[in-house]
């Protein structure tokens, strides 16, 4: 089985699920969805456990990187304040969509509540999974952020 193939039969059934789906409907980074956004953090978190030999539990893994912004709303609209302190309470609201709506386990509700650390001090990864997930994050969050501000910049093709 390759890759590609290992990662979707893993998150089928999550991906498939109606709530998961409305992430398309909110902006993540720049241009990208909230959902294509925990894709690619789920793809390089999948290479990053297989090309360094990690043998993480290769569903906690998953299922925590595509579930760890799925809060369900659009950060950008700051309706009252409501939105403010997002970094700091996303991941938290995540977590307790996952459970309710996807009945997530404790594992992965750990990996989705820890992802935003060190903005998030106290929520220190406790698994090699979490961990794997925090670092997918800030590289994929990184590349999306960057990317769209390069593409953005006077002079610079779309």
């Amino acid at each position: 089985m390759n890759d590609h193939s290992e990662v979707e039969k893993i998150l089928h059934n999550i991906k498939k699920d109606s709530r998961v789906q409305e992430m398309k409907n909110y902006i993540q980074h720049g241009s990208v969805s909230t959902y294509e956004h925990c894709q690619r953090v789920a793809d390089l978190s999948y290479k990053i456990n297989k090309h360094l030999h990690l043998k993480a539990d290769k569903e906690s893994l998953l299922k925590g990187a595509m579930l760890h912004d799925f809060y369900l709303y659009d950060w950008h609209h700051k309706d009252n304040g409501e939105h403010d302190w997002h970094g700091y309470i996303h991941a938290d609201i995540a977590s307790k969509n996952a459970k309710e709506y996807l009945h997530a386990d404790k594992k992965v509700q750990e990996i989705i509540k820890s992802h935003m650390w060190p903005l998030n001090l106290t929520k220190v990864p406790k698994s090699k999974e979490a961990w794997i997930v925090c670092v997918a994050d800030k590289c994929i969050s990184l590349k999306e952020t960057l990317g769209e501000r390069k593409k953005k910049s006077p002079g610079k093709e779309k």
